[in-house]
């Protein structure tokens, strides 16, 4: 049985408030076939690009989560027309120079992705705006970005000398440049590269390890002037964008939840169908195949330049690895619930190379350890990653979500496999990946 109820939290010591609560209690098994909503990364670029291409783009599969939202209203928000029929979007494309100035402050919500990117895309426009968040997303650093878009020659202000938001940004000329990367980021990347489409010659991006591709693969998709090799991208400015018609796969990020879950309940067997299979999103397959698990890959196809799959899912005894360098990057938004399978497999799983953890939503790596210990679980943190020694089984818990629906939902699959009942408390944050996680878990879990 899975359920609801409403659970009392203390704030600052004193002021109680009342957050959405939700219990699982172990399952017997899981069984049957499934499709996730549709890819988070794809769907924030397929408005972006969209919105600054000449003509009608039109996007099937478009996640509808409160991220994606916050991206689509910013743009109708800088004059973009858009329709929504439930389930094709029609997007009349202003142009590369045909955004107008908004009229009130840009809401980003919690999305990170959102407000680096459409900072680098408003750095370009001839006109000001400033961007906010609700109270995580303010407190996530935004220098990476701001740093190389000033010497691209933007203008942009925030709090925390111009590291957190709320920005204001003032839109200039842009010239490019050539930036290296310490730290394998896509929403750096990708910043950049919108920038770029406005900038005097050309921006060029290194990275250390390379992060998952999408902003490379829809930029040439639309027309884009771009060129890559190895870790780096190049992109000059000035070309106009064409509108194409997308279809958005299957987010691999959503469906690492219940990879995980087939993996860990005993005699699960789960086939997931038309999951995005982009070898930059791939590096939760390998650790967990890397660790044991039974994941085969069918009918391999190409949608909209992206490659997709079905995943078969079997129940798998799992060992602990060594996790890090090159597969970080591509599974940095799994680790919540790759560190769920390392904690009941045998033997000690390592990750290191992940201090990008704790810069996400909350503190991944704390999280994720001060719930995992909860469950009985021996967890050491170190800067850049966790030491989890695995254990046959979880204990029952009280966890908590820190607002991060990736924390969340791991906590919730955790609950699958353990002894007793596991309540996650504030789990509204889901909504904003994968508004139908809890109807999905109880499907797949015969509730």
């Amino acid at each position: 049985m899975v359920w609801r109820c409403r659970a009392p939290r203390t704030h600052n010591g004193s002021e109680v408030m009342y957050v959405k609560s939700y219990t699982v209690q172990p399952a017997t098994t899981l069984q049957g076939e499934i499709s996730v909503p549709g890819d988070k990364s794809i769907s924030h670029r397929s408005i972006m690009l969209g919105s600054i291409a000449r003509g009608e783009t039109t996007v099937r599969g478009f996640l509808r989560g409160e991220d994606n939202i916050s991206t689509l209203d910013a743009f109708r928000a800088m004059g973009v027309g858009v329709e929504d029929d439930g389930e094709t979007l029609r997007i009349k494309g202003a142009g590369l120079h045909g955004l107008s100035e908004p009229a009130d402050i840009l809401d980003c919500g919690n999305s990170g992705t959102s407000m680096r990117l459409i900072t680098g895309l408003l750095s370009g426009q001839r006109f000001f705006s400033v961007l906010t968040g609700d109270q995580y997303l303010r407190k996530r650093p935004m220098g990476r970005v701001i740093e190389p878009l000033g010497r691209m020659g933007a203008t942009i202000f925030g709090r925390s000398g111009g590291d957190k938001a709320p920005l204001a940004i003032v839109g200039r000329e842009l010239t490019g440049i050539t930036h290296t990367s310490k730290v394998a980021s896509a929403q750096v990347k990708s910043a950049l590269m919108l920038a770029g489409l406005y900038a005097d010659g050309t921006t060029t991006v290194t990275e250390p390890h390379l992060s998952r591709d999408h902003s490379e693969r829809m930029f040439r998709y639309f027309g884009a002037d771009v060129e890559t090799s190895n870790t780096t991208v190049s992109v000059r400015g000035g070309r106009e964008l064409t509108g194409r018609d997308i279809v958005v796969p299957g987010d691999i990020s959503s469906a690492a939840f219940f990879i995980v879950a087939a993996l860990i309940v005993p005699g699960a067997e789960l086939l997931i169908r038309g999951v995005g299979v982009n070898p930059t999103r791939t590096g939760v397959i390998d650790i967990l195949v890397a660790m044991g698990g039974s994941i085969e890959l069918l009918d391999r196809r190409e949608v909209s330049g992206e490659p997709v799959a079905d995943l078969l899912v079997r129940a798998s005894r799992l060992k602990g690895i060594e996790i890090g360098g090159e597969v970080v990057p591509r599974a940095i938004d799994e680790f919540p619930v790759i560190s769920v399978a390392a904690a009941l497999a045998e033997g000690k799983t390592v990750l290191r190379d992940a201090r990008e953890l704790r810069v996400k939503e909350t503190d991944r790596i704390a999280a994720m350890a001060a719930n995992l210990r909860r469950s009985g679980v021996q967890v050491v943190e170190t800067e850049d990653g966790m030491e989890i020694t695995g254990t046959e089984k979880l204990q029952g818990c009280m966890a908590e979500s820190f607002g991060d629906h990736r924390i969340a939902m791991s906590m919730l699959i955790a609950g699958l496999a353990a002894a007793g009942n596991v309540t996650v408390d504030d789990i509204d944050c889901i909504a904003t990946s994968f508004p139908t996680f809890i109807e999905l878990l109880e499907k797949v879990a015969g509730r």
